[in-house]
């Protein structure tokens, strides 16, 4: 570790092309690690977790002073608390990756040719990936994890304002390696706030980084596809849309967009748009709108709801580009479901849509014409998450198309190589 190593960690270049090379040194008995030595690291990383409780709430209480006296948002602070429930969900997402099937040497498909060659497809490691976040100390815990299950050491790079937190998480990471008998190094956590350090990871330090995760807001992300000279795996921001159509159960929709807003507002799932059905304005409109004004959400309204309800703010152009991370909603009549897509293509960031409807024309034409990474139908937006589809946790979501899309797991960090086997074949 760095403190042992006694590190000149003025020196941001030099600290990060040494951890850099070190991650490096750790991929590779990692990418041949047994599952079961992998998922008693997890095991005991989730032990630690909970057995340090005290110190990691101790280091959380630090940040969110820091954030206080700061005067950050309150969405903002909502991602960095810690709580006993929280920590217990850390642990918990830990051995949910131990639960997952490794996917490392596992066969993707396999065929044979009229030559007598045997052609296998196989996940492998990335090798080293590099995750740049802000303010969640959490994503720590699940990006060290699942870097770990697909066999790739990891650079981790959080935010500043949660650092004393990531450190403490960190450390129960690196006991839970230890344990097992894995290399240390195959989970670092950048121990300094210098912007630089992030600039150094974009270059690749070296040729050490194969991938970049970035999870944070709009110019972290921007700054990264900017200046990334490694591959990246975009997380651009969550401007997330529901469609309520005319078909749609009030009900259902009302307790749906509620939950899609107002569950947890700072999260990238949450909810940022609602567009409504012209011809459910008189049915649907407005007890959905008194449904989120009564669970306390400010509602800035397109000029047809303003008709309706001149007590709204009005919306501008700017409502329909912008992730509030926040107790805010904009809201919009459109003509139908394709009124819907054609809002959404504009506007959307490519990470998250639900459609609320009965009518089976209506899903099928949403799902089949909208190009984002996650569509839901009768269901919260909030379900855009890793843990809730199953795979245990999630590095982010990725909204571009190239290799890996929707939520970053286990599968999404590995690639392939080919295994040909043969009798003795040789080319004419």
């Amino acid at each position: 570790m760095l403190d042992k190593a006694k590190a000149d960690l003025t020196d941001v270049d030099a600290l990060m092309l040494d951890i850099g090379r070190r991650a490096r040194a750790a991929a590779r008995p990692l990418a041949i690690a047994s599952t079961t030595a992998k998922n008693a690291a997890l095991a005991a990383m989730a032990d630690a977790i909970l057995a340090d409780e005290q110190a990691i709430l101790a280091a959380n209480a630090v940040d969110l002073k820091n954030a206080e006296d700061s005067g950050l948002a309150a969405s903002f602070i909502d991602r960095l608390t810690l709580d006993p429930a929280r920590i217990a969900a850390i642990a918990a997402g830990i051995r949910a990756v131990a639960e997952l099937k490794d996917p490392v040497n596992e066969v993707i498909a396999a065929w044979d040719r009229p030559n007598g060659l045997e052609i296998e497809r196989v996940r492998t490691p990335l090798g080293v990936i590099g995750v740049i976040y802000e303010s969640r100390p959490n994503v720590t815990a699940d990006a060290g994890a699942l870097c770990l299950k697909s066999g790739n050491a990891v650079i981790l790079r959080g935010g500043s304002d949660s650092l004393n937190s990531s450190r403490a998480i960190h450390a129960c990471l690196v006991k839970g390696l230890e344990k097992a008998g894995l290399p240390a190094d195959a989970i670092q956590l950048v121990p300094v706030p210098d912007r630089a350090a992030v600039g150094a990871m974009l270059t690749g330090l070296d040729g050490s980084i194969d991938v970049i995760v970035p999870r944070g807001g709009k110019s972290l992300v921007a700054r990264v596809q900017s200046e990334a000279r490694v591959p990246v795996f975009a997380h651009l921001e969550g401007l997330c849309h529901v469609y309520v159509d005319a078909s749609a159960d009030v009900d259902m929709a009302k307790r749906i967009v509620v939950n899609s807003k107002m569950r947890r507002t700072g999260i990238c799932g949450a909810a940022e748009t609602l567009l409504v059905d012209s011809a459910a304005i008189g049915t649907h409109l407005m007890p959905i709108l008194e449904a989120l004004t009564e669970a306390g959400c400010e509602i800035h309204a397109s000029p047809t709801v303003l008709k309706i309800h001149p007590g709204f703010k009005a919306a501008t152009e700017e409502d329909w580009r912008t992730e509030y991370l926040d107790a805010i909603i904009a809201v919009a009549i459109v003509d139908g479901v394709s009124g819907a897509i054609d809002h959404i293509a504009r506007y959307s960031s490519h990470h998250t849509e639900a459609v609320i409807a009965e009518n089976p024309a209506v899903v099928e034409r949403f799902f089949n014409e909208i190009d984002s990474a996650i569509l839901l139908h009768n269901a919260s937006t909030q379900f855009a998450d890793g843990g809730e589809f199953g795979m245990g946790a999630e590095i982010g979501i990725a909204t571009g198309k190239m290799h890996a899309r929707g939520p970053v797991g286990v599968e999404q960090l590995t690639s392939f190589k080919y295994r040909v086997h043969g009798t003795g074949q040789v080319r004419p």
